[in-house]
């Protein structure tokens, strides 16, 4: 009977877990990389990346750093 709540308990546990993994938000960019080809010397460019949150939670962006 011990082992039958045991496993029970760890069931629920591992059902409720994946619940939240699942409700993590997740930021998902479509075109991750943009080639410009071949830009002379001292041009101003410029490309806009779309940002997704595809999850089910509020995604907080905190800190941006270009690279």
């Amino acid at each position: 009977m011990k082992h039958t709540k045991g496993i029970l308990l760890l069931m629920l546990g591992i059902f409720l877990w994946s619940g939240v993994a699942l409700a993590q938000p997740k930021l998902t960019i479509p075109e991750s990389i943009f080639d410009f080809g071949y830009v002379p010397q001292n041009s101003k460019i410029s490309h806009a990346f779309w940002l997704h949150s595809t999850g089910t939670e509020d995604l907080k962006i905190l800190s941006v750093k270009p690279g």
